[in-house]
């Protein structure tokens, strides 16, 4: 072989390496707990204060209208890193992840395996999967966070007994306490080494979650007086048994009794605007490094958060306030894209795994649900044929799409908004024969077969469903508060 030949096999080669590392961009992965749609990007209440979300939203697709695999921290997050519906999986309430048998979890793949088995350095710290534990195989590195006992303030917010996780206040620790900043720490860390492997690292920020506590700065950042989201008193009369069963009942009225509401929202505000400075860090720490140019960064929510709409406090539930979710996109070698791009089109979390196995040229297994969004990065307005489905339960489902809410309970119960003229969801529609094409239509995306649950290494099982229908029954029979019964007699 001359010179010349080799000289110019060694360029091809080269070419191609260098192309085939150029098509293979970094990960970052922003996974925030128990966040709903009061974000500035996403207008869910008029005073949340979230700068630095709303920066990255203008330089990425917005998904105004996403929503969660289950309305619950375990099961969406597992479908979503082993890119598998709970009626497929079978993996429909509260897990152990190191509790579930490997008989389940060895026919999965999980996002951070997948990436490390394709060339990619695994990092993460936070709370990525549910629990504590994480299994071998997934990282090749992992920050575990020191424990440091937070010290509440429960004079300046509203505390419940001696419940530390219902309380609703500010701490008086310095910033490196807190389990999120650290997290962001090691993500910071990563972020500012030279790496020679694309890398995927996920940083797992849990506040918002219960409790809602986070340091003093952020509560000052809120308004004394935050307003009431939109509460209609008598909206359950129309709700099929199961969705109420869902509703956590107890907790509005004692909050209302208490006049707490206006504490435990800007309690609820404030852990957002926590959560926001610490995405503001690694943001920081991502555009100053060598990175800022070849890093697919995904942000994305669990599940949303109920603050009195519904007469309900916290998640669990299969209406508008607890599917739907943060998810932003941002793929950084598109230095020239436009800012405020927006995809209105009803997309589940489902999709995220094909998606970034798509943006970063990954073979992507064959069981894997959902479809790439990837087009949507150049083509927002684009429309796509995948219902967003949420899963409560074996049996209980809801199909969203961009102006339909759809809802089956496992005993028949359905529930149907129409969000164009009924964006609170007050009115069911499931009963009006104006609206029984649209139904059938809805229906008929749900699934047809059902995995059987995986009862092995379930930690919590909170709702009714088709394995635990004799819950139903006690419900019925629970007797309701005063304030409750005033409001129609068909609740009883």
């Amino acid at each position: 072989m001359s010179i010349r030949i080799f000289a110019t096999y060694l360029l091809f080669t080269f070419g191609i390496l260098s192309n085939c590392r150029g098509d293979q961009p970094n990960v970052l992965f922003i996974a925030i707990d128990d966040m709903n749609d009061w974000t500035g990007f996403l207008g869910g209440h008029p005073q949340a204060v979230t700068p630095n979300m709303d920066r990255l939203a203008r330089r990425s697709v917005n998904f105004t209208n996403a929503h969660c695999i289950a309305p619950a921290c375990s099961p969406c997050r597992l479908g979503l890193l082993y890119g598998a519906e709970p009626f497929h999986s079978g993996l429909y309430p509260f897990y152990d992840h190191q509790q579930i048998p490997d008989s389940v979890l060895g026919k999965y793949t999980s996002l951070p395996a997948l990436f490390r088995q394709q060339g990619y350095q695994s990092f993460g710290a936070g709370k990525i999967f549910h629990g504590s534990v994480n299994l071998p195989g997934d990282w090749d590195e992992y920050h575990e966070k020191k424990q440091v006992n937070l010290t509440y303030a429960p004079e300046l917010g509203y505390q419940q007994a001696d419940s530390t996780k219902m309380a609703f206040c500010p701490t008086t620790n310095p910033l490196k306490d807190h389990p999120d900043f650290q997290a962001t720490s090691y993500g910071v860390d990563v972020l500012s080494r030279k790496h020679e492997q694309p890398f995927f690292l996920a940083v797992g920020i849990v506040k918002p979650h219960l409790a809602f506590v986070c340091p003093e700065q952020f509560f000052e950042m809120q308004a004394e007086q935050i307003e009431e989201p939109a509460i209609e008193p008598k909206d359950l009369t129309d709700v099929p048994w199961v969705g109420r069963s869902m509703v956590k009942l107890g907790d509005d009225h004692k909050f209302r009794k208490a006049e707490a509401w206006q504490r435990v929202r800007r309690s609820y505000l404030a852990c957002i605007s926590w959560a926001d400075y610490n995405v503001g860090r690694l943001l920081d720490a991502l555009d100053a490094s060598p990175h800022a140019r070849n890093t697919i960064v995904v942000l994305w929510s669990d599940h949303g958060y109920h603050q009195g709409e519904k007469r309900s406090f916290r998640k669990f539930s299969l209406w508008e306030e607890s599917t739907r979710v943060p998810f932003l996109l941002m793929d950084t070698r598109q230095q020239n894209a436009p800012e405020n791009r927006s995809s209105d089109e009803a997309v589940s979390l489902i999709n995220i795994y094909r998606t970034l196995g798509d943006l970063c040229n990954l073979n992507v297994p064959k069981y894997v649900d959902g479809q790439s969004l990837a087009e949507l990065l150049t083509q927002p307005d684009k429309s796509i044929d995948a219902p967003a489905i949420t899963t409560w339960g074996r049996g209980n489902y809801t199909v969203r799409d961009d102006r339909y809410r759809y809802i089956r309970y496992f005993d028949g119960g359905e529930e149907l908004y129409d969000h164009s003229n009924d964006p609170n969801e007050w009115k069911n529609l499931a009963d009006d024969s104006a609206y029984a094409t649209i139904k059938s239509q809805l229906s008929d995306q749900l699934p047809d077969k059902e995995a059987p649950l995986v009862k092995q290494g379930i930690a919590l099982w909170n709702v009714i469903d088709a394995d635990q229908p004799q819950k139903l029954k006690k419900f019925k029979n629970t007797t309701w508060p005063d304030w409750l019964k005033k409001l129609k007699p068909s609740l009883q």
